[in-house]
């Protein structure tokens, strides 16, 4: 499996591709309409692809007892095919799990129409870094790889240089989500990138929610072997892109005019900072990451896409001050919202 030029030409010119956040009703059950009033939201808001059964769509959708990791794939993938979808539109599917479930979610995505499996490697502590190389080779077999470094606190892992010097190399990666929330880790993914024969075969995301803008502005150079090589990420795959999208994407369309030239305007330094705060209420940063999910889902809540909070865990809720701080970063950012674009179109994306 391929993907079409139509595809790997905006994978590398870069777009805004929000992680799907899952729907619930008020009893925890799976909310059809809203979970496609969703993915409607994303599309005419601009955005370039749509990740689905990551990290923000809840893990335990794959739960036996749960079992909704093939009906959001199937609903999400008929919404982003249907007649008016936004041609090309990047399709990425999250692959998880010990390698039997890593194969068996990539033959389903595939199967799907799926462009790209954002594979995660948390969750796999006894499983070693060639452990992990080999499952992931595996999986390219199936669908098109887009690596994805997760930061430790939500269950990711600390890998080496040479993990990704080795990851990179795998004909079938053809994009790197960087997202450690961390600077050092971040450059061992550029910097073996860089140092790959396959530098411009890989197109780089941001998922580095703490540092959005200035990883979308920050062009990296390398000396290797006696040549200076550059590489900048140009898009990213964020959970915090699921919410004032409309608004991000101007902002990235924006960041692409300024790298262009030589100067970064104070103005977009500033903005980093505000999407950087807004982002610290949204995904709780002030306890671990603990309501990163609800805190998603109080956003789309308060513009009436989705009908509540609620997730799969009933423990998973907002933490305490965590709705204050949401109440602070809208009251002292409204240019960073898109609510007037939403109440517009919501009612024709609930039908």
């Amino acid at each position: 499996m391929t993907l079409s030029p139509q595809v790997s030409k905006l994978l590398h010119e870069g777009t805004v591709i929000p992680a799907l956040p899952l729907a619930l009703t008020r009893e925890r059950k799976f909310d059809e309409r809203r979970q496609r009033a969703l993915v409607r939201y994303y599309m005419a808001a601009g955005s370039g692809g749509l990740a689905v059964g990551v990290h923000s769509t809840q893990f335990a959708i794959r739960d036996k007892d749960v079992r909704l990791f093939e009906p959001v794939l199937r609903i999400a993938m008929d919404e982003m095919t249907t007649e008016g979808a936004p041609q090309p539109f990047i399709k990425i599917a999250g692959i998880c799990g010990p390698t039997d479930q890593a194969l068996n979610e990539s033959k389903l995505a595939a199967s799907l129409g799926y462009d790209l499996g954002l594979l995660s490697m948390g969750g796999l502590d006894t499983y070693s870094e060639e452990q992990l190389l080999d499952r992931a080779r595996a999986v390219g077999e199936i669908i098109p790889l887009f690596g994805f470094y997760l930061q430790p606190s939500v269950g990711g892992r600390v890998f080496s240089y040479k993990f990704w010097d080795e990851f990179v190399n795998i004909p079938q990666v053809k994009a790197v989500k960087i997202a450690p929330f961390n600077r050092y880790f971040s450059l061992d993914v550029v910097r073996a990138v860089c140092s790959s024969p396959r530098v411009d075969d890989i197109a780089l995301y941001t998922g580095n929610d703490d540092n959005i803008v200035v990883d979308l502005l920050t062009t990296f150079k390398f000396q290797v072997e006696g040549k200076v090589v550059e590489k900048s990420i140009v898009g990213g795959l964020l959970g915090h892109w699921a919410v004032w999208t409309q608004k991000a994407v101007a902002l990235l369309e924006e960041i692409k005019a300024v790298r262009q030239g030589d100067q970064i305007p104070k103005e977009l330094l500033r903005r980093a900072a505000e999407v950087t705060d807004a982002n610290a209420a949204f995904f709780d940063s002030a306890n671990g990451f603990a309501g990163c999910i609800p805190g998603i889902h109080e956003v789309l809540r308060r513009q009436g896409i989705l009908e509540g909070t609620w997730c799969l865990d009933p423990k998973e809720v907002l933490s305490p001050g965590q709705l204050e701080e949401i109440d602070r970063v809208y009251e002292a950012y409204p240019h960073l919202h898109d609510d007037e674009f939403v109440s517009e179109n919501l009612a024709k994306w609930l039908k």
